[in-house]
């Protein structure tokens, strides 16, 4: 699934110590091909079906770039 070749680019990386905390790698959007933006758009789209309905094009593009973040995504949309 293509969601999977995602996450494979999002490598969690121990501090060099050994702690708990962990960096995780920031994946631009353009940098995704085009079947792994398809299925994150899929899978926002559910998302959406949860929240309340917008016309505005400045609460989709926050509502997206917001979602695409928890995901480690970099959107940097119009």
């Amino acid at each position: 699934m293509a969601l999977t070749a995602r996450a494979s680019k999002c490598n969690a990386v121990a501090d060099q110590d050994g702690g708990s905390d962990k960096r995780t790698e920031l994946i631009q959007w353009d940098d995704l091909d085009q079947e792994q933006q398809t299925g994150l758009l899929v899978e926002f789209g559910h998302y959406l079906d949860t929240l309340p309905p917008t016309c505005s094009m400045q609460t989709k593009n926050e509502r997206f770039t917001a979602w695409l973040a928890d995901r480690n995504i970099i959107y940097q949309g119009s």
